[in-house]
């Protein structure tokens, strides 16, 4: 009899170490197989430098003028604006959808009438709030788009018109002024993307 109890705890013995080396093998697996789900739900390393701040020295953009960088996959368009470019804006009030910026995406910092901390500088998203086209800057006053056309962006996809704040004119299909990221100036260094 002695040797039946012998074999029964050998048994159970052996039953326990495999359910106990089962469940240990179970439980690696579980974790091999979540953490390729968990892992996805990280951004990239390449997409945290996207959506990083990025920094523009401006000191040798002129007034009148454009010049175009990338940030976040979106071309910023930064324009020195004249005198002349800022008295017009009063000009194109009667003709735009939204004069006010109240409907638009802008830091509270540039809803004012040049839509910018300084009015002759202008940082904005070149994006068309349409279909997403890059409208062309087109400074020039009197052109031949409009009689009354006294400068701004125009998007080459359907036509909508931005004045010179990228404020969208009333009849275009585009259904809001552009995007005003978060930015700040300190002397001739733009930094894009915070504004602290």
């Amino acid at each position: 009899m002695s040797n039946t109890n012998d074999a029964d705890q050998v048994n159970v013995s052996r039953r326990r170490m495999l359910v106990n080396t089962t469940t240990a093998m179970g439980a690696v697996g579980i974790v091999g197989a979540i953490t390729p789900f968990v892992k996805s739900c990280t951004p990239s390393e390449k997409a945290k430098a996207a959506s990083s701040p990025i920094t523009q020295d401006i000191s040798a953009l002129k007034a009148g003028k454009m010049m175009v960088v990338e940030w976040q996959s979106k071309p910023i368009y930064i324009i020195r604006r004249t005198d002349e470019m800022l008295n017009n804006l009063a000009l194109s009030n009667p003709k735009l959808r939204d004069a006010s910026s109240n409907e638009s995406n802008q830091p509270d910092y540039a809803k004012n009438v040049h839509r910018s901390r300084d009015p002759h500088l202008l940082v904005m998203v070149g994006v068309c709030t349409h279909l997403g086209c890059a409208p062309g800057f087109r400074p020039e006053t009197n052109a031949s788009l409009d009689a009354n056309w006294t400068g701004g962006f125009l998007c080459p996809c359907h036509g909508s018109k931005y004045d010179l704040a990228g404020r969208v004119f009333d009849g275009s299909p585009a259904p809001l002024n552009m995007e005003i990221p978060k930015y700040n100036l300190i002397g001739n260094v733009l930094i894009i993307g915070e504004d602290a």
